[in-house]
């Protein structure tokens, strides 16, 4: 079986693994790609650390899961950009739960990523937080 490509991933892609433009993957692997083309992929980031910058109270990481907290009036576009991540990164799992002033976002990546799994949640930007536990 062919190991997956994680060499330095095409322009346009947001790690390793989203490169679908290797050829040498396994089956596996190729359930592993981000469907964003590059000017859709900046833009996203871009949302994605705006909303950081602006609602972000803290974050946590456990190993391939990481664990966002976003101020209450932030759900809506948290819901926003789930939406769209699920849709072009299905290999991620987002939950989304609010209680009281706060919105939390769980972000779990499968083993299958896990090497890229820094690279995709740095896009969340993590260090943006008020609180870093």
């Amino acid at each position: 079986m062919n190991e997956p490509n994680l060499s330095a991933p095409s322009a346009g892609t947001c790690c390793p693994s989203c490169d679908t433009s290797a050829t040498n993957r396994s089956d596996t692997a190729l359930e592993i790609v981000c469907t964003l083309g590059a000017g859709d992929f900046k833009q996203r980031v871009a949302d994605i650390r705006d909303l950081a910058a602006r609602s972000l109270l803290r974050c946590e990481r456990r190993g391939l899961t990481l664990h966002l907290t976003y101020e209450r009036d932030a759900l809506p576009k948290v819901k926003n950009i789930v939406a769209q991540e699920a849709d072009c990164c299905r290999f991620l799992d987002f939950t989304i739960t609010h209680e009281g002033s706060e919105v939390h976002l769980t972000i779990t990546a499968p083993e299958a990523a896990a090497e890229a799994a820094e690279e995709l949640f740095t896009h969340f930007a993590p260090e943006l937080a008020r609180q870093v536990l």
